[in-house]
């Protein structure tokens, strides 16, 4: 999935959280974060804070790739 913005961040963290089979609750207890940041980065609120984003992709097994545009 391309990300271009908070909601396609936020749209692959949810789908990754829910194709592993966790709750939000559960990250949430897992990670100290709570419901509350899990839910605003999943719905692409663009305040969210980026460690804790980049933290939990990486937790959920996402990799994070910036590449200049026409790179393979």
């Amino acid at each position: 999935m391309k990300i271009t913005d908070s909601q396609s961040f936020g749209e692959a963290i949810k789908n990754r959280r829910k194709e592993m089979g966790y709750t939000q609750r559960y990250i949430s207890e897992y990670t100290g974060f709570s419901i509350s940041f899990i839910s605003d980065l999943e719905n692409g609120k663009s305040t969210a804070e980026l460690g804790k984003a980049i933290f939990l992709a990486n937790l959920l097994g996402l990799d994070i790739n910036a590449t200049s545009r026409g790179d393979k």
